[in-house]
């Protein structure tokens, strides 16, 4: 019952992680999001090709599914008459699974986007306190340099980081799995971002306002 209980979780998470607004709002225009800009499936391409609206739109989906998914696993969860730290962790699960499933959603060819919208969105309803530092430390550094991309990247590395801090002292089965979930999802984050970083490197990494 338990494995089953976290596999659905997980998969509820991907499955409505999948559901990736920017493509599906471009398929409503007769459009495809990944065929314009930098190609990539989320808020800030949408910003570029589609204007503020349309992004403000995938913004809020992005970081609406994560909350869903979250809350799901939570029903799972309960609904199978688990411990509260078992429930956490269903939580955490179908969080993950929603970042997974904007990066690589099921229903369109798993091409979607980078999943920082709602990996932020994910944390937060999990760990305000860890979302909170995320947050904050990626829009001061997208402020300041206007990077969206080094402003997620620092935010994705501190995610481990801040687990793993939050965790010393703890003794809980579930303790290296989060650790390693939340390594596991840092590496993707950066991973998803490996043009950019090139980019940043090389000094013509589009800046937030800027035109592709």
């Amino acid at each position: 019952m338990l494995i089953l209980t976290l596999i659905l979780s997980l998969l509820a998470g991907y499955l409505l992680g999948s559901l990736n607004i920017s493509i599906i709002i471009g398929k409503l225009k007769g459009d495809d999001i990944r065929n314009h800009g930098s190609g990539n499936a989320g808020a800030t391409n949408s910003l570029r090709v589609y204007g503020k609206k349309i992004a403000a739109l995938v913004l809020l989906g992005d970081a609406l599914k994560a909350v869903v998914a979250v809350f799901v696993g939570l029903l799972i969860a309960k609904l199978s008459g688990l411990d509260a730290e078992t429930i956490m962790f269903c939580k955490f699960l179908a969080g993950f699974g929603a970042v997974l499933g904007h990066n690589f959603p099921l229903y369109f060819g798993f091409k979607g986007g980078k999943g920082i919208i709602t990996s932020v969105a994910f944390i937060f309803t999990v760990d305000p306190l860890a979302g909170s530092i995320i947050l904050v430390s990626g829009v001061i550094i997208i402020a300041i340099t206007r990077y969206v991309s080094l402003g997620s990247v620092v935010g994705a590395i501190l995610y481990p980081i801040c687990v793993i801090v939050s965790n010393i002292g703890k003794q809980s089965a579930t303790k290296p799995y989060y650790i390693a979930l939340s390594v596991v999802l840092a590496l993707l984050a950066v991973y998803r971002h490996k043009a950019n970083i090139k980019r940043l490197i090389a000094g013509n990494e589009s800046k937030l306002g800027q035109k592709k």
